[in-house]
């Protein structure tokens, strides 16, 4: 774990084993790392994951996040002997508790108003492929292999938000085809979905996602946040309230400096400097 921010430091203290965070001015990333498992997710790093979001939301230097996964793959999902061998065992109202929980990750990662980037390579699986769909932008490698693999275990594909979000993402045909069958989706047919934001090669993955995320980090990071706000909100909204709430959220942003910022730089004929407020 390397940690370069104080401000975050007695959440990441408390980050056992399962993945490393680090910190670079304004960008956050956050690494699974069980490589020798294929990064897979416990009760704990499930629940560790969801603290460090909620507390990445009142993060106020952190302005862009990327989350990947170590040793070539990106997450395989939970634990099978950590995770769902206890599952088997539990009554319903503990498997109640656990779903709730598992969900309480895909609401805290929305809820961020740092733009969420996944940088997948390899195996990218069941919660992993959860992890990805609900970043805000997906970078991946010819070799990621993203499978919602519910149903191969004798789950509905309804899984942590995957019925309401990935058709958004993709469609609703091509979604219902992956919650159905559970099939994998290789790097470039991702990308030609529409999951995946864009290839590059496995060696210049991470960088790139992080080069993406410092200059998001970089922009007007209030109006960044608003954005995200609002594609959230107008999943449930008509055109006629997406329009009248975009243009009281447009109104907002005018009276922020960087705004101003932008104004004076263009008739000097300079670049902004955004400073997020």
């Amino acid at each position: 774990m390397s940690v370069a921010n104080a401000t975050i430091l007695p959440v990441a203290a408390a980050i056992p084993a399962h993945f490393r965070l680090s910190v670079s001015g304004k960008r956050a990333t956050i690494t699974l790392d069980r490589p020798d498992k294929k990064n897979p997710l416990t009760f704990e790093s499930y629940r560790e994951l969801t603290d460090l979001f909620l507390a990445l939301q009142k993060e106020e230097t952190v302005k862009a996040i990327v989350v990947t996964g170590a040793g070539g793959n990106f997450c395989s999902g939970g634990d099978v002997f950590e995770i769902i061998g206890p599952l088997v065992e539990m009554d319903t109202a503990n498997l109640l508790k656990f779903t709730r929980m598992t969900g309480e990750l895909v609401k805290a990662m929305r809820a961020c108003p740092q733009p969420v980037i996944a940088a997948i390579d390899g195996i990218c699986a069941g919660a992993g492929a959860i992890i990805a769909m609900a970043s805000d932008i997906r970078l991946g490698t010819t070799g990621a292999k993203i499978a919602f693999l519910f149903n191969r275990v004798g789950l509905a594909g309804c899984d942590m938000g995957a019925c309401a979000m990935l058709p958004r993402i993709i469609g609703q045909g091509r979604a219902a085809e992956l919650l159905y069958t559970g099939r994998v989706l290789r790097g470039e047919e991702a990308e030609r979905w529409g999951f995946l934001n864009r290839l590059v090669a496995p060696e210049t993955l991470l960088a790139e996602a992080e080069a993406l995320a410092q200059e998001l980090a970089d922009g007007p990071t209030f109006a960044n946040a608003m954005t995200k706000r609002m594609l959230e909100m107008e999943w449930a909204m008509s055109v006629e309230s997406a329009i009248e709430a975009e243009a009281v959220a447009q109104a907002l942003c005018m009276q922020t400096e960087d705004f101003a910022r932008a104004y004076r730089a263009f008739a000097a004929k300079q670049k902004p400097a955004f400073e997020g407020n």
